[in-house]
């Protein structure tokens, strides 16, 4: 699992897919505790909290079915790329990763672990053993959405993962946006997420959703898309993710 930089280089390189302890997905009354060590087809095939519909989705699109069968979410997160498509659904569930080193164990959110392209928390020495999320937004409904050129093996041009949990009058009382692979570093919408609590959880909810909310995002001009294509196809990515969301739907390709 990759630290400052995803930069493997040469040199011996440790196989840790058969250790026990870092397998298996827990359930308990205060958190959903995925070993750091579970792939994303097992992360699919587990029976999981509506919470997760949106992980799920994302789940599908990493790669190759190979990939999924090989590739791990906590490897995912330490390749620290800004199109990785595990980190916007992982933002949204609040996660936080659990942080083993001989003699040493600490947490640290998703959130404040990547630091920029490439570049995470992670030391020398140190394996990602686990990922902890709240069991109050894995009651939540969720989605994920990414737009890319074509439909299967493909880098995100724009990303973006929902979390909404209604609550007992079927109004949001928490909402959770996230966009990927329009910075260095995918980010929360904290102003829309705002703008979304107390509103009805019912498709109309798109409409709240302006060309404002993205504007913290700092995306770049590459192959895959202009800067401006990337915003503009945010604000649309937004909107029909919360559709998806509010409808059932966890997602996919755009």
């Amino acid at each position: 699992m990759v630290g400052a930089s995803a930069d493997l280089g040469p040199g011996p390189v440790l196989d840790i897919s058969r250790v026990a302890e870092l397998k298996g997905i827990a359930v308990t009354a205060d958190s959903v505790v995925i070993g750091g060590g579970v792939t994303w087809s097992e992360l699919v095939a587990a029976g999981l909290p509506h919470g997760f519909d949106g992980l799920k989705a994302a789940a599908l699109e990493v790669g190759s079915v190979q990939i999924q069968n090989r590739g791990t979410i906590a490897g995912n997160l330490c390749n620290a790329s800004p199109a990785a498509d595990g980190v916007p659904p992982l933002l949204t569930l609040d996660a936080e990763l659990e942080l083993q080193a001989s003699g040493s164990n600490r947490r640290v959110p998703v959130a404040a672990f990547i630091t920029g392209n490439r570049r995470t928390l992670l030391q020398p020495g140190e394996l990602v053993t686990a990922i902890h999320i709240p069991r109050r937004l894995a009651e939540g409904r969720s989605s994920f959405l990414k737009l890319g050129s074509r439909r299967y093996l493909v880098i995100s041009i724009v990303s973006v993962a929902v979390l909404l949990v209604p609550d007992r009058s079927s109004r949001i009382a928490e909402a959770r946006v996230a966009v990927g692979a329009c910075s260095a570093v995918a980010q929360r919408l904290p102003g829309l997420e705002t703008a979304l609590v107390g509103q009805a959880l019912t498709p109309s909810l798109a409409d709240a959703v302006a060309a404002d909310h993205v504007a913290a995002l700092t995306p770049i001009d590459d192959v895959r898309g202009s800067a401006g294509y990337r915003r503009d196809a945010a604000v649309q990515l937004v909107r029909e993710a919360l559709r998806a969301c509010v409808e059932g739907r966890s997602g996919g390709i755009a």
